[in-house]
């Protein structure tokens, strides 16, 4: 069986169709043409902004025309991460398989996260089965790399009420509330110096490592290879004099970095030395890590001498900033058991031009100035080290409303159709509605979708049996929204 061919039909079709569609963060022209193009297929209204968020809109079902109107909303980029690093996720369609009760791909991100709340949408504005009131779908640009769709909405894009955000993923959850986020960055200048000649060369790999998204998986546990490398690093020198020549490590903000690297130079007569050390550290590793990172593996490789390594004092800072900067949950929240407060994310490190090297954290907290505290707690540890901090324009959280109407709509449905009450959540992880509420505070809104488990990393996959729950339970809240009068 193909995935078109799964049940929901409707709703599988489009999102075979939406996998084999490239869609980065930023670059999101093919994706906008295709919906563009279903809308007039389906004689549809649709309309865009500057930023290139779309709306296409479908009138009520007669006689319900004075129903609340619901926008249904998702974001059309997706995560790009793969173990193949030649992967080309600006050309190339996503190697989606059927793999038992599961969708999964060959090695890179899925795209779910937010495909199937794309596909629900569209489905739902072509799907006559049901009635309904006035609908709405909305669409954004680049969630995943700094909310610029959400930031940048038009004041007359969407006219509705009530707004589903088909961006969760578990089944039998209702979310009503989200944390809000802001990336740091540090940014060291070095200068180059020459290779020592008595110096051996080696490259340090640390990979396979699950990553995962860096809300919704970060109270894990689970490694981050920019922090393994840096402790290394750190072991190594306190004991022998290393040179860095490079360094690199993670890729994307919200994603827990699975893999890292780094080129350093010992003298010639600490070969031995530095073999064992590494040795002794990987054993600790994998007693440390074991039963969470069953798949962790530590190299290190002979190379040749670089054309350059970064002064002993920048390279000195880096490493030790680098091992003592927070990563992981800084703090629970004492309303709602079970949920993270407060965390941070030590992203990535980048070799950039101009003899710079570039961190990337991001911080996400439910309470405004916990968010801002860790913040400045990540920046006062580069500051230390002599970098320059920036920090950016960040994303406000989205506070619970335990009295939300279309919250209690969304509960029935399920409860109705499945004898379960799903259970009412926020989430750690940043969503879009925070900022929908600074444009159109009216809004009323609640999160939903299906069962997806390890996004943002390519081990990414959707359990096929909640879709059908998730399309269900957005077509019988769409019906009882449409029995509402405004």
């Amino acid at each position: 069986m193909e995935i078109k061919d799964l049940q929901p039909r409707e709703v599988f079709s489009i999102f075979d169709e939406i996998t084999k569609i490239p869609r980065p963060s930023k670059k999101e022209e093919k994706i906008r043409e295709y919906l563009l193009e279903f809308a007039q297929k389906h004689n549809l209204t649709a309309k865009t902004d500057k930023v290139g968020n779309v709306v296409i809109s479908k009138p009520a079902t007669p006689g319900h025309e004075n129903a609340p109107t619901v926008i249904m909303q998702g974001h059309m980029d997706m995560v790009c991460e793969s173990n193949d690093k030649h992967f080309d996720f600006a050309n190339s369609p996503i190697p989606a398989v059927i793999d038992g009760e599961w969708i999964r791909t060959n090695g890179t991100t899925l795209g779910a996260d937010n495909g199937i709340g794309m596909a629900a949408s569209l489905a739902a504005l072509i799907d006559d089965s049901f009635e309904h009131g006035p609908l709405e779908a909305l669409f954004t640009v680049d969630e995943e790399t700094g909310m610029t769709g959400a930031n940048n909405l038009g004041p007359d894009m969407i006219t509705g009420s009530m707004l589903l955000n088909l961006d969760s993923e578990d089944d039998a959850e209702i979310f009503v509330g989200c944390a809000g986020g802001v990336d740091t960055q540090a940014f060291f200048t070095y200068n180059r110096s020459f290779a020592p000649s008595d110096f051996l060369y080696f490259k340090i790999n640390v990979e396979g490592l699950n990553g995962g998204h860096s809300g919704g998986d970060i109270h894990l546990g689970r490694a981050n290879a920019n922090k393994l490398l840096a402790r290394f690093l750190f072991l190594l020198s306190g004991k022998h004099e290393v040179v860095l020549s490079e360094i690199d490590g993670g890729n994307l903000r919200n994603a827990i970095p699975r893999a890292s690297h780094a080129v350093i130079g010992v003298h010639t007569s600490r070969k031995e030395d530095v073999r064992v050390a590494l040795n002794h550290y990987i054993a600790d590793l994998e007693n440390e890590y074991q039963g969470i990172e069953p798949n962790l593996k530590i190299t290190m490789e002979s190379v040749d001498a670089p054309d350059f390594t970064i002064d002993q004092t920048t390279s000195t800072n880096i490493i030790r900033a680098l091992y003592c900067a927070p990563h992981g949950v800084v703090s629970m929240s004492r309303e709602l058991e079970g949920l993270v407060e407060t965390s941070t994310n030590l992203a990535s490190v980048k070799m950039a031009p101009n003899n710079t090297i570039v961190v990337t954290t991001s911080q996400r907290s439910s309470v405004e100035s916990r968010k801002w505290d860790i913040a400045r707690q990540v920046e006062a540890v580069f500051l230390l080290a002599g970098a320059h901090v920036e920090h950016g324009d960040g994303y406000p959280g989205w506070q619970p409303n335990l009295e939300s109407p279309i919250m209690k709509i969304t509960r029935d449905a399920y409860q109705e159709l499945y004898g379960v009450t799903p259970a009412i959540k926020a989430i750690h992880a940043g969503l879009e509605c925070g900022l929908f509420l600074t444009k159109y505070p009216h809004l009323d809104m609640v999160s939903l979708g299906p069962t997806l488990r390890d996004v943002h990393s390519p081990s990414e996959r959707m359990h096929i049996p909640a879709v059908e729950r998730f399309w269900c339970q957005l077509k019988r809240t769409l019906e009882k929204v449409g029995e509402l009068k405004k």
